[in-house]
């Protein structure tokens, strides 16, 4: 889904991690550290405590993404760091509009955006490249290193489409708009297993990705009047859909440990994640995500 040339970008919407911070560690019962490891990492089964640090150590990261040319719809089409300034605003647009629409009676707040390479501090712990995008719900913020983006193809046979890369930004999102619900604190999504409250995490933002693209081409950007993206065409979807599939849990469990536990799981199955993601595109309808009430998802 290629964006309107003529949209307007702001570069300073997405961060690039400079500097470390002190990082808060997962010691001491810290909730949301242990909610990177179980939560939000797409290497599913596996025990990501060695890419956390140990409490209170100040980590460096650095980054070489420079984003400050990033003006236009055209500069997004053409390369991917101003990709994702675009695909931010347009998420802040379009939930914005959606979740006033639709009654939800939440407030839309802006969630920060960073951009990272080999490792960043946050609120969540100190993670590496090897966890993958995720969201802190600690400090609101979406974590990516552009990387990602080639392993997806290369190490999991996910989309190298345009609308691949912009559906794991969406998915991220979803958690900030959960996060905004409160549903982090109504769940333990901490829980595993096919059925758990993980999974029904991480499947309610796959839905909530699919109603960003459902409303993304005609959702207007507000300095320009243009759209912000172009209708998707049917192997842009294909892709996403694909893309989900890609990085199911059964699909990473049987390529790196040879085998599946629908126990352990976290994210949902390449089934599971499709049909969510297609439940949103198709309805655009915030209520059809949710997966809190569904007798099995």
């Amino acid at each position: 889904m290629s964006f309107n040339d003529n949209i307007r970008l702001d570069p300073t919407r997405v961060g690039t991690s400079g500097a470390g911070r002190k990082v808060v560690g997962v010691g001491g019962g810290s909730l949301l550290g242990l909610l990177l490891v179980l939560g939000f990492s797409y290497f599913t089964g596996i025990d990501l405590t060695s890419l956390l640090s140990s409490p209170s150590v100040s980590s460096p990261s650095s980054s070489t993404v420079d984003v400050s040319t990033c003006r236009t719809g055209a500069d997004a089409n053409a390369r991917v760091e101003c990709r994702m300034v675009a695909t931010a605003q347009s998420l802040d647009q379009v939930w914005k509009t959606q979740l006033t629409q639709q009654g939800t009676n939440v407030a839309y707040e802006l969630p920060d955006f960073q951009i990272f390479t080999n490792s960043v501090s946050t609120a969540c712990g100190n993670a590496t490249s090897a966890v993958g995008p995720f969201y802190c719900p600690g400090d609101s913020t979406v974590y990516l290193d552009l990387g990602f983006f080639d392993d997806m193809v290369t190490k999991y046979g996910a989309s190298d489409s345009v609308l691949a890369q912009e559906y794991v930004v969406a998915h991220e999102w979803g958690h900030h708009i959960q996060n905004l619900q409160g549903v982090f604190r109504a769940h333990d999504t901490r829980e595993t297993g096919e059925q758990g409250a993980g999974v029904r995490s991480e499947l309610q933002a796959d839905c909530y990705a699919g109603v960003w693209m459902h409303w993304a081409s005609t959702t207007r950007d507000p300095a320009t009047g243009a759209y912000y993206l172009n209708t998707p065409t049917a192997d842009e979807l294909l892709g996403a859909l694909q893309t989900a599939q890609a990085i199911g849990d059964d699909r990473l469990q049987a390529e790196y440990q040879g085998t599946s536990n629908p126990e352990t799981w976290t994210h949902g199955s390449a089934n599971q994640r499709a049909a969510w993601l297609q439940r949103g595109l198709d309805s655009g309808e915030i209520a059809t995500c949710d997966t809190w009430s569904a007798p099995r998802v």
